[in-house]
């Protein structure tokens, strides 16, 4: 299959272009020149499948043309190692756990499958891998792409905007993995991250590409846990939305794929905090980049995010993507009051992202009568500890594999946010 640009779908390239390319020289997001419609057979199945299962269907629809049907399972399997479970929260209310990985983060599924088909599609290669973080992309891609052999990973996080064990989970590894810790913010870190990728003398000189989900070997897989959330809810559930916590767009673009392949979601919340770029949109006002805020939800605290032209492709024109998704931005107080009162109700423990994803759903199925919802709970509670612990005051248990973060010691180099300091420290290497 080929893979086009958001900017211009005359530019086609092929499925190994599309990933160690990363950004489309246009500054085009690559999208799939077709998208497979899975067979009603298939989705009237998913409850009898396993994760696994429904990940060699998925994938082999998008890949097939491109990888055998051994690369297809070894790739799932090594992608699908742990469970995502759905659980009950409250009444016709279903949270989709995504952070049973190595990092404790639904960003782990995208960073295995990634690391795993860069290493499929590129030999003998030196590759640098750059990456911007607001927080947990730069964990799972760390851990994911840890010693894996040709490849070297960059990582570009802002300057006391990330939470200590996120930092610690990409700054301790050493080996192949690099941090830079640039004064500015998340989007600065982006900017840069796309300037390199569009630098010709740079890319003339080394093999650069993209872990961020402006990848589409990132941002695919992300697809396969809408399946099996959907596989797993009750007969009979009736109309069903997806409520995404959502700062640069490519998980709930994902879940868009998913439906767009046949999956029958029947709406989505994008939910953010402060950072209200998409929601403004979707209720009307023209979309603007503006600089990012800092919140207690910080993986959201992006101001230009990417993956909003996938959305717009994936439903043709704004109007159709107005008529499918609702936006709702809630700030750092009404997402405390959601942690505090959901652990009071029910026993649930959320994390900020979490929270802010559970608000967009209440609020939509107060809006709108008839639906079951499920809202991503994309990492643990543990992993923004300082803020979960001070809304319920108490101590939140690290699993030992996180706990074990903090022990490491912190490597990195603080750099100004200037693109040409970063060219220079590249050119170094």
């Amino acid at each position: 299959m080929k893979f086009y640009s958001t900017n211009n779908k005359s530019h086609k390239v092929s499925l190994k272009e599309a990933v160690i390319k990363g950004l489309a020289p246009d500054q085009g997001l690559y999208m799939p020149e077709q998208i497979p419609p899975l067979s009603a057979d298939f989705i009237a199945q998913l409850p009898n499948l396993s994760f696994q299962e429904i990940g060699y269907e998925v994938i082999g629809a998008l890949f097939g043309e491109d990888l055998s049907s051994d690369h297809i399972k070894e790739l799932v399997n090594h992608t699908l190692t742990f469970d995502a479970p759905l659980v009950k929260v409250e009444d016709g209310v279903y949270t989709l756990e995504l952070f049973h990985g190595p990092t404790l983060a639904f960003k782990d599924f995208g960073a295995r499958f990634c690391s795993k088909l860069m290493n499929l599609l590129v030999s003998n290669e030196k590759v640098r891998v750059l990456v911007a973080t607001s927080g947990d992309t730069g964990s799972a891609v760390a851990n994911g792409f840890y010693k894996v052999p040709n490849v070297e990973v960059i990582i570009l996080y802002p300057s006391g905007k990330v939470s200590t064990l996120q930092e610690k989970q990409f700054t301790t590894l050493g080996e192949n993995i690099t941090a830079l810790e640039v004064d500015g913010v998340f989007d600065d870190c982006q900017q840069m991250v796309k300037q390199a990728f569009l630098d010709k003398d740079l890319n003339a000189r080394m093999l650069l590409t993209s872990a961020n989900s402006i990848n589409i070997a990132r941002w695919i897989p992300q697809c396969l846990y809408y399946f099996y959330a959907y596989s797993r809810l009750p007969k009979g559930q009736g109309k069903v939305v997806f409520s995404v916590p959502s700062g640069n767009f490519g998980n709930i673009a994902a879940g868009m794929l998913a439906e767009r392949m046949g999956l029958p979601i029947d709406h989505f919340v994008a939910a953010t905090n402060v950072n209200k770029i998409v929601p403004d949109f979707l209720k009307g006002v023209p979309f603007r980049p503006r600089p990012s805020l800092q919140t207690i939800s910080n993986s959201m605290d992006v101001g230009n995010p990417s993956n909003f032209y996938r959305l717009l492709d994936l439903y043709g024109d704004e109007s159709n993507l107005k008529e499918r998704v609702k936006g709702y931005f809630f700030d750092d107080a009404t997402t405390r009051e959601a942690m505090a009162e959901v652990k009071a109700a029910t026993g649930y423990l959320m994390e900020p992202h979490g929270a802010v994803a559970y608000l967009g759903l209440k609020t939509f199925r107060e809006e709108h009568g008839g639906y079951t919802g499920v809202f991503l709970e994309t990492a643990h509670p543990g992993k923004f500890g300082d803020v979960v612990e001070a809304v319920h005051q108490q101590k939140v248990e690290l699993p030992e594999r996180l706990a074990a973060f903090f022990k490491g010691q912190k490597k990195s180099q603080l750099i100004a946010n200037d693109y040409e300091e970063f060219k220079d420290y590249l050119l170094s290497k």
